[in-house]
């Protein structure tokens, strides 16, 4: 039997990010390669996106290193895609300084035959028409589910609802799913946004973890205590990405498995914002995964 695999479309770009710890300047990032290395610790991964003649070669054989297709990475001329921000000194909000889409503007991708229908798809935080563009190419049977921001429910809202109809999960964060429903409490919101269509709703919380929807509220989890976070650049997206991995290798969406899947998602977006860029992630074992998964069930458990 072929081993099922998750297939992530999103953003690959590069990242010059400000902190109160220091500043790093165009160091890899992107919705795609956060969410493709959480997911790698569970299931292979078929990444794709585009990255220009700038892109190094060293890269791709990272991604290859860690079971990560990368067929569906095209590589054109241009620059990559860039991104700069600065954070505030509590590391809750942040001021994008500027975004240069290069080659990502206009992206339409050529889905690789590594790509099946019946392999889980994750539509990583890009714009709402891209990622039914390719919900259409792909034509999935398996399980989708979509990551979201603030900037695609402002200015595409009607092509973000016209998607959840499609889709069985929509990861966004508290504020975001206020701003797409209309309502302050988020009970409220989960109800709004699951009557447009969508089974499973996750609405993250950074620091204070996340809530699980479906048919109600069905699980909280709470993040994992830090004594240091550095970066929290790519924190959601390695949390969609590990929680989608970790559903498909488990090839069943029980109950146990989505809220497990929450808890691993929550632990590796934890390794993520110890650091900047991927250096959380990629220094992280399998081993140091499971001692703090074993450690934050000794904190929850009621």
């Amino acid at each position: 039997m072929t081993r099922k695999k998750l297939s992530i479309i999103g953003s690959v770009a590069f990242d010059t990010v400000e902190t109160c710890h220091g500043r790093r300047k165009n160091v890899l990032g992107g919705s795609a390669t956060f969410a493709s290395l959480g997911a790698s610790f569970f299931s292979p991964v078929n990444l794709i996106s585009v990255v220009g003649a700038d892109f190094p070669e060293k890269h791709f054989k990272m991604f290859e290193r860690l079971n990560i297709d990368t067929a569906g990475l095209e590589k054109k001329k241009g620059r990559t895609f860039r991104w700069a921000a600065r954070y505030d000194p509590d590391l809750l909000h942040r001021k994008t300084l500027s975004v240069n889409l290069n080659v990502f503007d206009g992206f339409r991708p050529e889905i690789p035959e590594t790509v099946r229908p019946s392999d889980n798809l994750l539509l990583a935080n890009i714009d709402p028409e891209l990622q039914d563009w390719i919900f259409r190419r792909v034509d999935p049977s398996g399980l989708v589910a979509c990551d979201t921001m603030n900037i695609w429910i402002e200015n595409k809202k009607k092509h973000l609802l016209k998607l959840l109809k499609k889709i069985d999960i929509l990861l966004l964060n508290d504020e975001e799913a206020r701003q797409l429903s209309g309502e302050k409490n988020l009970l409220e919101a989960a109800k709004f946004i699951s009557s447009a269509g969508v089974r499973m709703i996750v609405i993250k919380k950074g620091e204070h973890g996340a809530l699980f929807f479906s048919r109600g509220l069905s699980f909280i989890v709470p993040a994992y205590l830090l004594e240091n976070v550095t970066d929290p650049t790519g924190a959601g997206d390695t949390f969609a990405g590990a929680m989608m991995g970790y559903l498909t290798m488990k090839n069943r969406n029980s109950e146990t498995n989505l809220r497990r899947s929450l808890v691993y998602g929550t632990i590796l977006a934890s390794f993520t914002v110890e650091k900047f860029s991927i250096d959380g992630l990629v220094g992280t074992t399998k081993g140091r995964l499971e001692k703090r998964v074993k450690h934050f069930e000794k904190l929850t458990r009621y």
